[in-house]
């Protein structure tokens, strides 16, 4: 049984990942600042308590793993719209150097559509007040996903659309072709089982950046 890290795992896309992988067999490291307080109880389930900026804290949580899937989020708050961040970009140079030093090759990291180069895919009516509110974000989203190109990893990068609360249908597209990629929504719940597929899948690896969109 193969052991899998969710880093975020507490909210969100993380959550949801969290499920699917223990409903597909994985044994899971749900790794956040509250992990206790995930929901669910699981016998293939570990909580971890930590920090995703605390290089001791993610140096523990993956040594043992066959892989890693990232789905940080941030919360909404009038700091994304005034302030640079760098959470991503930091959390992420933290988390790879962790796993060039534990041996742990395969990583999944979401990003989001608007990241890197599917901004210029957005309509001019999306690009505003996505560049208002969340232009910042994702510009260090952009450096987050320059870091992972450059590492030494088995990597695939994600980029899901608008995110919903709906249930996984299955029937979400994959828009790995630039002149495919497009805006549009999608659930956290069908983003988790496109993730949870990457750990054995290898068509996205390395150099495709696929955008999900149901």
């Amino acid at each position: 049984m193969r052991t899998i890290l969710i880093i975020g795992a507490s909210r969100g896309i993380g959550l949801e990942t969290v499920r699917r992988a223990l409903d597909q067999g994985y044994r899971v490291r749900a790794f956040a600042r509250s992990a206790s307080q995930i929901p669910i109880t699981h016998t293939e389930l570990t909580k971890v308590n930590g920090d995703a900026l605390r290089a001791e804290d993610v140096a523990a949580a993956v040594k043992g793993v066959d892989a890693v899937i990232e789905t940080l989020g941030a919360k909404a708050s009038l700091a994304m719209v005034t302030s640079h961040t760098r959470l991503f970009s930091d959390a992420t140079r933290i988390l790879i150097q962790s796993m060039e030093s534990a041996g742990v090759k395969r990583l999944i990291s979401v990003t989001g559509f608007g990241a890197g180069d599917s901004r210029q895919h957005m309509s001019l009516l999306q690009r505003l007040p996505f560049e208002l509110l969340l232009g910042r974000v994702y510009a260090d989203k952009a450096v987050q996903e320059t870091i992972i190109r450059r590492s030494a990893l088995s990597w695939v990068i994600v980029r899901p659309g608008i995110l919903t609360s709906g249930p996984r249908t299955g029937r979400y597209k994959i828009l790995d072709k630039p002149a495919d990629w497009r805006n549009g929504t999608i659930s956290r719940a069908d983003v988790a089982d496109f993730l949870v597929k990457q750990i054995e899948d290898d068509a996205y690896l390395g150099s495709k950046t696929p955008a999900l969109i149901g």
